[in-house]
């Protein structure tokens, strides 16, 4: 998952360095929800050490 939120961000940083705004702004939040469920996910296996996921 946070290579998809690596891949939307880079996408977003390329396409407005080309000019294209709605593109990059469409990209970069579909980048930084992608980046938050990561870090939820991330926590809760820290805190419950991997029981979440039924391991």
């Amino acid at each position: 998952m946070l290579r998809w939120a690596l891949i939307f961000f880079v996408v977003a940083i390329v396409a407005a360095i080309f000019g294209f705004g709605g593109l990059a702004a469409g990209a970069a939040s579909i980048a930084k929800v992608l980046f938050f469920i990561f870090i939820v996910l991330f926590l809760l296996t820290l805190i419950f050490g991997g029981k979440i996921l039924g391991k």
